[in-house]
């Protein structure tokens, strides 16, 4: 009973979740509904412990896949994560009695770039010694990510831009942009050590941002002033005295602490 009545809540499911506009609220209702179901079958059965049904194997497998991708949608990366976790019962301990997934490399992807958006990156290296070698460089889902790392390790930050223009599967574009945030940000610390000012139309490029508009938003987040007659946006506080070195303080610092270690010595 439990069995017919979660295949017709996943029939519905698939349905709604592949329009070209689903509700991801109804769909988040749906799959709450589908994985009680599941509590009656296969779902929490740990490996080992009998011989679960592979059908309902299976279509939890999906469920949960389907589950995977709905939180990328909905932008909720602790319920992601809690798929990821489920899912991968079923991708490991599963791997013989059920047939492979079509699913398997996007979701895989996915994980890896999430680990890379949220600057894991020993974890993102754990991550990828779990999958088949062969498909690390010939698995367009896996090569991405890969790339990615490899573009970041370098600080190729331009690649990684282009690449977002690139992804093989729409839901990598929310992790992209997470991690375009991270890389903003770091390259706006750095501009605010390496200079004092900057035209507001090199900022925009040197920040990836595509309007004038999203830099000043960005730049008001920060706390830089922003001279809109210049056209110019200034780091820092606008007070030069509190810039200044303050040599005569150190100097005497510095004699102090030497003569200390005189005594000392």
């Amino acid at each position: 009973m439990a069995l017919q009545q979660a295949l017709s809540g996943f029939e519905a499911l698939k349905k709604d979740f592949a329009a070209p506009n689903p509700d991801l609220l109804k769909t988040g209702q749906a799959l709450t509904r589908l994985k009680i179901l599941l509590t009656e079958l296969s779902f929490l059965l740990p490996a080992g412990s009998g011989s679960p049904d592979p059908k309902e194997l299976l279509l939890a497998r999906e469920i949960l896949e389907i589950g995977a991708l709905w939180s990328i949608r909905s932008k909720d990366i602790p319920s992601f994560e809690r798929y990821i976790a489920q899912l991968k019962a079923y991708y490991v301990d599963y791997a013989t009695v059920l047939p492979e997934s079509a699913r398997l490399y996007t979701i895989l992807g996915l994980n890896l770039l999430r680990l890379l958006a949220q600057n894991r990156i020993a974890e993102f290296h754990t991550e990828l010694e779990t999958i088949d070698p062969d498909h690390i460089g010939s698995n367009v889902y896996i090569k991405h990510p890969v790339q990615i790392e490899q573009c970041l390790m370098e600080g190729s930050y331009n690649k990684v831009w282009n690449a977002r223009a690139n992804v093989p599967a729409e839901e990598y574009t929310f992790f992209m942009d997470i991690l375009m945030g991270t890389i903003r940000n770091e390259i706006a610390g750095c501009s605010e050590k390496a200079y004092t000012t900057l035209p507001i139309a090199d900022a925009t490029t040197l920040l990836y941002f595509k309007t004038g508009d999203e830099l000043l938003t960005f730049a008001k987040e920060r706390g830089w002033n922003v001279n809109a007659t210049e056209k110019k946006i200034y780091f820092g506080v606008s007070n030069n005295d509190d810039n200044e070195i303050p040599a005569p303080k150190m100097i005497r610092q510095m004699l102090h602490y030497a003569q200390e270690l005189e005594q000392i010595v």
